[in-house]
């Protein structure tokens, strides 16, 4: 004898498909979470590039401004700390290029964070998350990125620009750099995380400058701060993402921006890992909610 009839097994295997459709339908906890700790666009938000794309070469700007850039052709989209991240290589055609534009000048206070993943250290003196900051006369305002190995020839086979070196290598590898050039000609002011970052390994980072003072944030925890009076230079450096070069080789191709041909392609700023969750903001931050937790 069955031990079920067949209208009994049609109306189980009916609950079974409706069980089965909620569970997979129904949003992850987890996701839930992660949704909901992921930074987002407030009322101080200058610029935040989520880096969720799921290619091409557009980053789009969440922020009030729409400041929006262009990838170079060595990058990629790839899994990030939440939803997508861009990833960058050791090429000098890996890189986030954002146009000037006046709500990039950030003179009296200002917070820059990103969630990175590191993947190598620089051979050269740093490797830049984030900067505005050229070569030209008057286009320095601020650079933050990752002291790294300082090697010179043999260990590497072309010896640096030296174009950060000199403020660099007081700093230890796989330490936060960040500098920032006051509104009064003078040298770069540069500070120094306490810790290195870890490779291989998801990490909140943030700078925050309120007029008073340099702070350095690591996963949400102050990792250590600096007294300073100054101002930010104003300039119109543009803001270049995940490496450092002149922005005049940049030219267009085909809608895509490149290094173009007859420059030094050595990529020896290049960042090498996944850069998420790029955030600008108008104020010195002191709460990182993406970070709690770590």
């Amino acid at each position: 004898m069955m031990p079920y009839t067949i209208m009994g097994m049609t109306a189980t295997a009916a609950f079974v498909s409706v069980m089965l459709a909620s569970c997979m339908h129904a949003p992850s906890p987890a996701r839930d979470i992660q949704e909901a700790q992921a930074p987002r666009s407030d009322s101080v938000t200058v610029a935040l590039w989520h880096m969720d794309e799921t290619g091409g070469y557009q980053v789009a700007d969440s922020g009030p401004h729409h400041l929006d850039g262009t990838a170079g052709q060595e990058t990629r989209t790839d899994f990030g700390r939440f939803r997508g991240a861009r990833v960058f290589s050791s090429s000098i055609q890996s890189f986030v290029f954002v146009p000037y534009a006046p709500d990039l000048d950030q003179q009296r206070t200002m917070t820059i964070e990103a969630w990175v993943n590191v993947t190598a250290f620089g051979t050269y003196e740093d490797t830049p998350i984030a900067a505005r900051w050229t070569e030209q006369p008057n286009e320095q305002s601020w650079l933050l990125g990752i002291v790294g190995q300082q090697l010179q020839p043999p260990l590497v086979s072309m010896p640096t620009p030296g174009y950060h070196q000199a403020w660099v290598r007081l700093g230890a590898v796989g330490h936060l750099v960040f500098a920032m050039q006051p509104e009064d000609a003078s040298v770069p002011q540069v500070y120094f995380s306490s810790q290195p970052l870890e490779l291989k390994h998801w990490t909140q980072i943030a700078v925050s400058f309120d007029g008073q003072a340099v702070r350095i944030y690591i996963d949400g925890r102050l990792d250590s701060q600096y007294a300073t009076a100054d101002r930010i230079r104003l300039s119109h450096a543009p803001l270049l993402i995940g490496n450092y070069f002149d922005p005049r080789w940049l030219r267009a191709f085909e809608g895509r921006l490149r290094a173009g041909s007859g420059v030094d392609s050595n990529p020896y700023y290049a960042f090498q890992g996944s850069i998420d969750e790029l955030r600008m903001s108008s104020v010195a931050r002191t709460d990182f909610p993406s970070a709690r937790g770590r």
